[in-house]
């Protein structure tokens, strides 16, 4: 069984640890070792993980499974996106071996929940134009509603779909 828990500051080394071991394989044909090196420092250092989430209202979320300590993975969200009545996800990565075994589902859909008790009516995701992930994401019953290309700095861009799935509230 798989429980899901809102991290701490203290669980950021994880969240950090996991993106560590997530991006290299799911990037990897995507993007340049150059550019996944420094989008994992940008994003993921725990200065950078602290900010999202003190300053930026950023809510990670852990899936473990319930008889070991081991995290399978994480997702963050932020209720209420650009004053919106949308919930924005704004990661989402599960390690590799845990990966097409439901955890991903399991935890959009808990975040989907937490999303309609907070009287949000969307669910919000940019992805990669060119990840595998999207056909995931359209089986949640997201639909690709626009892209948009952002300049992250020393040269590099975010090219992504904007993915978004109403919500029965």
């Amino acid at each position: 069984m798989i429980t899901i828990t809102e991290a701490t500051e203290h669980d950021l080394p994880i969240i950090r640890d996991i993106a560590y071991q997530t991006w290299p394989t799911t990037f990897e044909e995507i993007l340049s070792p150059s550019q996944i090196s420094y989008m994992l420092e940008m994003m993921y250092s725990l200065d950078a993980l602290r900010t999202q989430v003190k300053d930026k209202n950023h809510v990670f979320l852990l899936a473990q499974e319930s008889d070991s300590q081991d995290c399978l993975g994480y997702i963050s969200y932020e209720f209420d996106y650009e004053g919106q009545s949308k919930t924005k996800i704004h990661k989402i990565y599960l390690l590799p071996a845990s990966q097409g075994k439901g955890v991903g589902r399991l935890l959009i859909d808990n975040v989907a929940k937490l999303a309609i008790d907070h009287t949000n009516a969307d669910l919000a995701l940019n992805v990669n134009r060119y990840n595998k992930a999207i056909q995931f994401y359209e089986r949640m019953g997201f639909t690709i509603v626009g892209n948009e290309t952002i300049d992250i700095g020393d040269g590099f861009l975010m090219e992504d779909f904007i993915m978004e799935k109403p919500l029965n509230t």
